[in-house]
């Protein structure tokens, strides 16, 4: 999943930068994180005529239309209808639906084209001067990124750092709204099975939204054939996360964020959510990035 993360502030979560083509739309489930603001234009007209069947020429068609005393003949007054009357010409009836449908298909086609070239996730502010930790899919071939914060502000950003191995990517918005607060960074350390955590982000771009849920596990594994990577000592959870979410913060009930939401497991491959999600621990997203101490 151009792209710009956005931020919820919740701890403090930018919405994903607005990726062109690609761009974290990615707070996905972080305080701060940057939102990718995301219409199908409509089909140009260029002058050129539509494809359709060729017209026959006017004679032809006058000869074609009854005559006004005939009883096919739609009007009263004895005046015979015009050729092109799309009433009384299906050849003119069939080049206008023909016309409309190519509108149609032309507008969807610009739609599609519009959507794959952005990518949204979300992302965590940590520090006052507007820098954002996200994933680094969210982002990852982005000609050009947008942030958008929890209260709507929204800036250019640029990469300031980046580990593609660890799925992990740095970014600073060029502009920032005011007291823009930092999130509380945490520790993983003490984390147990069981223990409650919530996902920041804006799934699917929806907006800011907050899921709970519970650690379901520590030290996990998880290999990603989309992106190549093998990502290791992550934290499973079970708070709903779906695409948007990526990068975003997974927070524990002290407001602190313990993790980066980095992936979802579903054996179907649909990107929907079944209850199994990864996240970086907040450690080694700090040391990927060379954030310290934590």
């Amino acid at each position: 999943m151009p792209n710009v993360p956005n931020a919820p502030n919740a701890p403090n979560v930018p919405h994903a930068p607005d990726a062109a083509p690609n761009v974290p739309n990615t707070p996905n489930a972080a305080p701060n994180v940057p939102n990718a603001p995301n219409a199908a234009p409509n089909a140009p007209d260029d002058g050129k005529p539509q494809a359709g069947p060729e017209r026959r020429n006017t004679d032809q068609q006058k000869a074609d239309a009854p005559p006004a005393d005939s009883p096919k003949a739609d009007n009263q007054g004895g005046v015979p209808p015009k050729a092109d009357d799309p009433k009384t010409d299906p050849q003119r009836a069939d080049n206008d639906k023909a016309r409309e449908q190519a509108n149609k298909d032309q507008a969807r086609k610009d739609e599609d084209e519009d959507d794959e070239c952005v990518n949204i996730g979300s992302g965590v502010v940590i520090t006052e001067q507007g820098v954002i930790l996200t994933n680094y899919h969210v982002i990852a071939g982005a000609a050009r990124l947008r942030v958008r914060f929890y209260d709507g502000h929204e800036s250019d950003a640029t990469v300031v750092g980046a580990q593609p191995e660890k799925d992990l990517a740095v970014v600073k918005a060029t502009s920032l709204p005011d007291d823009l607060p930092a999130a509380t960074l945490g520790s993983s350390r003490n984390l147990a099975p069981g223990d409650e955590v919530v996902a920041v982000g804006f799934p699917f771009g929806i907006g800011p939204s907050v899921s709970s849920g519970v650690v379901s596990g520590l030290d996990r594994e998880f290999v990603s054939e989309e992106n190549h990577q093998d990502l290791d000592h992550l934290i499973q959870f079970d708070a709903a996360a779906n695409p948007g979410n990526s990068g975003g913060p997974l927070v524990n009930m002290n407001g602190e964020v313990v993790g980066i939401v980095t992936a979802i497991l579903n054996p179907t491959n649909a990107k929907t959510f079944v209850g199994i999600g990864f996240a970086t621990t907040i450690e080694s997203a700090g040391n990927a990035v060379g954030i310290s101490p934590f």
